[in-house]
């Protein structure tokens, strides 16, 4: 059974950076493909960024495009989200999801696993 376990959140002022961790156990890290999802309060869940299996192709939705990096370590089984530029818009609880897979995905439906989240709060 894949665990996921987000950290690294927090509270930033708006213009700040945070950099997410997401750690695997369990499975072959190196074979699923990983994203990243965020729901604000009042609001749905919403697709923020993925990569693919091998680290080499990656997509984001256009609000954070410019402003955050997705990334992989496999032999950490850890995957990145680094967010500069913070707006509070951005201010979310942060999921990581995995499934094995080597496209890209960005639904929440196309993911099996999924961690427990991490609070990140921007003020402005």
């Amino acid at each position: 059974q894949v665990q996921l376990v987000e950290s690294g959140g927090g509270l930033v002022q708006a213009g700040g950076s945070l950099r997410l961790s997401c750690a695997s156990s369990g499975g072959t890290f190196s074979s699923y493909a990983m994203g990243w999802f965020r729901q604000a309060p009042g609001k749905e869940r919403e697709f923020v960024a993925t990569i693919n299996w091998s680290g080499d192709s990656t997509y984001y939705v256009d609000s954070v495009k410019g402003r955050f990096t997705i990334s992989r370590d496999n032999a950490k089984n850890t995957v990145y989200l680094q967010m500069n530029s913070l707006k509070a818009e951005d201010t979310a609880v942060y999921y990581c999801a995995s499934r094995d897979g080597r496209l890209l995905y960005t639904r929440e439906n196309n993911y099996d696993y999924w961690g427990q989240g991490t609070q990140v709060t921007v003020s402005s």
